[in-house]
């Protein structure tokens, strides 16, 4: 019974068909099967982390929306109404009685906006109408409209760029950054999937170690007792062979402890907390841990590293900024040179006063012009206005954008610097491990030799104490031996998974 258990098939190709085999039927409802790229795929959809990674573009767009904002017109209006009674002084006032009142109602509309190329324009039209008991007005109830127009053209600081468009270059490579963190999100979270998944079928399949060591010993128990019957063997061997199985016993329970360990660490990667049977369901591995040297090209995978690794995507990121922003401070050290034109056009109207000789003459009549006329004088261009300018001012000694213009020129070296110093780690980590996946193929190849030979070992010792050579001891050490020896062997394997994992993802993101 014991050599028909030793030259079992292979461990691993046996854990194998266990993993292949459909479950049973009662269990269908709380056990969910899983291969390792539907472990990924669901944790993708459901993991927390890169939840919180997915709405962080989101937040970035919204910087970038309020960026861009700074160029969006800006409409005002106003309507605003006021009478004011004024005493009368003296004879000058201009009204009969005690007081004078004017009563006026204004209206403005304007349009102002920033241009993207620095400059900005506004646009504004006033109207009044305006009632004076004010003899020496020519004009009650009086009517005037003005339409103004405006620009202003900084010509050095602030032509290539300004705040506004340096708010928005950084928040353009804020979003890019985010893209960045959430695919490191994804490639960190993918492999913390497969290690999880590859430790779960370790447990398993440890539990199928222990279980066996626990089959030897428990045979071995029960034909120590048959020799003890017949008088071969001590009484003494009994006790000895049932603290071996007690002992084997404990390493079960722990084996299955670790199974429920590393089952929850996959569930919380994998499934939705919030869903009902989170706790409940169980997980059962249906990719056998199956081992095939790959090749590994050390320097395809560096050139693949340096190109497309998040973290020098980041620092990438990290020195285009301090570029702009080496670009802004630069700028804002030039002299400030604006151009100015403003051009106005005023129409007039209401009910015009015609006066008789004197001072201020009696009033002999009136002519009525009507807003129509009012916009007849803007149109026709009959009362311009216009104003040119050109300004400069330029600080004298040290200036606040001298020092953000130093202060920016150190943040663009010390970026330089730290992204060299990246991609010589990077090549450093994709360098070693490249040499854990080459170490734990050459780990399984070894492990593997060592079971066979304790397997055989196990073999020679039976059959010394049957020919009363040995002793249950030895017998028991080579059981432990065996054990032991087909744990590393799957401890290899999985190194070598979990390396193989590790090797394709250090060229996509940190592994710390």
């Amino acid at each position: 019974m014991r050599t028909a258990l030793l030259r079992s098939t292979y461990m691993l190709a046996a854990l194998s068909l266990v993993l292949a085999a459909p479950p049973p039927a009662a269990a269908q409802a709380d056990v969910r099967r899983l291969t390792v790229d539907e472990a990924v795929r669901l944790a993708l959809e459901h993991n927390l982390g890169v939840q919180v990674a997915r709405i962080d573009p989101q937040i970035e767009d919204l910087g970038v929306a309020q960026a861009q904002a700074a160029w969006f017109p800006t409409l005002t209006s106003a309507l605003q109404g006021a009478r004011v009674d004024t005493p009368n002084a003296s004879f000058l006032s201009g009204a009969l009685g005690p007081k004078t009142t004017d009563e006026r109602i204004s209206t403005n509309v304007g349009l102002a906006q920033t241009l993207p190329w620095g400059g900005a324009y506004s646009v504004g039209w006033d109207s009044l109408r305006a009632t004076t008991t004010n003899f020496f007005t020519n004009f009650s109830p009086q009517i005037r409209s003005s339409l103004s127009l405006s620009y202003r053209q900084p010509l050095l600081r602030g032509f290539s760029i300004d705040t506004a468009r340096q708010q928005l270059q950084v928040s353009r490579k804020s979003r890019e950054v985010a893209d960045v963190a959430l695919r490191q999100s994804i490639a960190v979270t993918a492999r913390a999937v497969r290690h999880a998944y590859w430790d779960l079928v370790f447990a398993i399949a440890s539990l199928q170690v222990q279980r066996q060591s626990l089959d030897l010993a428990r045979s071995w128990l029960r034909e120590t007792r048959a020799r003890v019957e017949i008088g071969t063997t001590a009484p003494i061997d009994i006790v000895e062979a049932e603290a071996e199985v007690a002992q084997r016993e404990e390493a079960v329970i722990v084996a299955e402890a670790q199974i429920a360990t590393a089952e929850d660490a996959l569930r919380a990667l994998v499934y939705d907390p919030a869903a009902a049977d989170f706790w409940t369901l169980r997980i059962e591995p249906a990719s056998p841990p199956v081992f095939g040297a790959a090749p590994v090209d050390v320097d395809a995978a560096i050139r693949d590293a340096l190109a497309s690794r998040t973290d020098l995507e980041r620092t990438q990121k990290s020195l285009e900024t301090a570029d702009i922003n080496l670009r802004y401070f630069r700028n804002q050290t030039l002299p400030d040179v604006t151009a100015s034109v403003d051009y106005g056009l005023t129409g007039l109207g209401g009910t015009q006063f015609l006066r008789g000789a004197g001072f201020p003459g009696p009033v002999i009549g009136h002519t009525d012009r009507g807003f129509a006329d009012v916009l007849g004088d803007l149109f026709g261009n009959d009362f311009p206005s216009w104003t040119a300018s050109l300004t400069v001012s330029y600080p004298i000694g040290p200036t606040p954008q001298e020092a953000g213009l130093a202060r920016a020129r150190l943040q663009y070296t010390r970026s330089q610097t730290e992204l060299r110093n990246q991609q010589l780690q990077v090549a450093t980590e994709v360098r070693e491990a490249a040499r854990q996946v080459l170490t734990n193929q050459r780990r399984v190849e070894t492990t593997r030799v060592s079971r066979l030979l304790a397997e055989r070992r196990l073999e020679a010792e039976e059959r010394k104490f049957a020919a009363g050579t040995s002793t249950s001891f030895l017998v028991f050490q080579a059981q432990r031996d065996l054990a032991q020896a087909r744990n590393t062997e799957l401890r290899a394997t999985l190194d070598y998974h979990r390396s193989a994992v590790d090797f394709e993802t250090v060229q996509q993101a940190p592994l710390r």
